[in-house]
Order: structure tokens, then C-alpha cells, then sequence
């Protein structure tokens, strides 16, 4: 047999050189697919701890920003019984909903609070979610 046929097979025609059952030539191929399999498995898992990271940093974000609201609008309602009574009120509003308390200002009859919560998870390592709310009269 000449050129591109399959030595002692009696096949032509893929261009393929077998010796016994191996192919010739391609013992620097073995393992590539399964290192660009496992590249694309890293990769993959990668980018899936970079959104559940982000997702879970959005979360904290909006239950910090949740806490904050109510209880500054709790805190408000007991305005007229000065910032330790609205405080105290807007501090159990803000546990409840499973934040910190961080500060709490009574100006007039406005109140202002900062609450923080740390995410869960990775992001939790990139610090708190802060947020800041204020609430009183309309006028």
C-alpha cells in the first residue's frame, strides 16, 4: 500500500497511520482534551462563585436598605418621646429584620437611621452591606 491508506488493514482513504493500535505520530496529543476539559470546568466554576458572590453581596444590599426603611418609619412614630424612645423602637424593627442597628439621629421630628448587614457566603469577605433611611412628617 502507498500513501494515505492504513498500513496492514488493506483500508484506505482517512489519512490515518495505524501500527498495531496506536496511532503513529500522535502519542503528543494523548491528555490535551481532558486539560482544555478541565480549563473549561475551572473556568465554569469560576464565573459561578463570581455571580453567586455578586448575588449574595445585592441581597445584603436591599435587606440593609428593607431594615433601614421600617425602622426609621417605626422609629418616626415615636418621635414626639424624644431619640431615645424612637431609637429604642427603631433598634427592634431593625433585628427583627436581621441588621444592625449602626446609627440613629433624631432631628426635629425626623429620624434618620444606618443599619449594616454582611452578606453571606464569599462576599462576605468583601465587607457589610450599609444603607441609610429617613423618615418624619410630610411637611
Amino acid at each position: 500500500m502507498r500513501g494515505t491508506g492504513l498500513r496492514g488493514t488493506g483500508l484506505r482513504g482517512t489519512g490515518l497511520r495505524i501500527k498495531g493500535l496506536q496511532r503513529v505520530g500522535a502519542d503528543r496529543d494523548l491528555g490535551a482534551a481532558t486539560v482544555w476539559v478541565l480549563a473549561a470546568g475551572l473556568l465554569t466554576v469560576l464565573v459561578a462563585l463570581a455571580s453567586s458572590a455578586a448575588g449574595a453581596a445585592m441581597v445584603a444590599r436591599h435587606r440593609a436598605q428593607a431594615a433601614a426603611d421600617l425602622g426609621a418609619l417605626a422609629g418616626a412614630g415615636r418621635a414626639m418621646e424624644g431619640e431615645d424612645a424612637a431609637c429604642l423602637r427603631a433598634r427592634g424593627i431593625v433585628a427583627a429584620n436581621s441588621a444592625r442597628l449602626v446609627a440613629c439621629r433624631l432631628d426635629g421630628f425626623d429620624l434618620t437611621v444606618t443599619t449594616e448587614v454582611s452578606p453571606a457566603g464569599v462576599a462576605g469577605l468583601a465587607g457589610t452591606a450599609r444603607a441609610s433611611a429617613r423618615a418624619g412628617p410630610a411637611s
